[in-house]
C-alpha cells in the first residue's frame, strides 16, 4: 500500500513540477502561451493552469499526509526512560531506566556503621 501511495506521490509532484512550468509568468518565462488562436483562448488556458495546479498541490498534500500516517502506523512511541541501560559487557537490564535504577539501590552496599 505504502508503495504504490509512494508512486502516486512522486506522480502528482512531477505533474505539478510541469503544471507550474507550464503556466506563463509576467516575463513570458517557460509559458506556452499560444496567443488567440487555437483549442483554448490565453485566459481559457490560465484559468485551466491555475485549477489544476491546485488540484495537484491539494492531492500533494493529501499523500504526503497519508504517508505520513502509513509510516507512524507500525512504530509505538518510545519513552527515553522505558529504553534499557546496558554498560558494555554486562546483560541490558530487563527493565527500563527506572527499574534499572531500582535495581542499583538493591545491590549498593550499606554504609559503614559508626561505632
Amino acid at each position: 500500500m505504502a508503495t504504490i501511495l509512494l508512486i502516486v506521490h512522486l506522480m502528482i509532484a512531477a505533474g505539478l513540477v510541469a503544471v507550474v512550468l507550464l503556466q506563463r509568468s509576467e516575463g513570458g518565462g517557460l509559458g506556452i502561451g499560444g496567443g488567440g488562436s487555437g483549442l483554448m483562448s490565453g485566459r481559457g488556458q490560465a484559468n485551466f493552469l491555475t485549477r489544476l495546479t491546485a488540484g495537484l498541490a491539494a492531492a500533494f498534500f493529501v499523500t504526503s499526509i497519508s504517508l505520513t500516517l502509513l509510516a507512524r502506523q507500525g512504530a509505538r512511541p518510545v519513552s527515553p526512560l522505558d529504553a534499557p541501560i546496558s554498560s558494555p559487557g554486562s546483560p541490558a537490564p530487563k527493565g527500563g531506566v527506572l527499574d534499572s535504577l531500582e535495581q542499583g539501590k538493591q545491590r549498593l552496599p550499606s554504609p559503614p556503621k559508626s561505632e
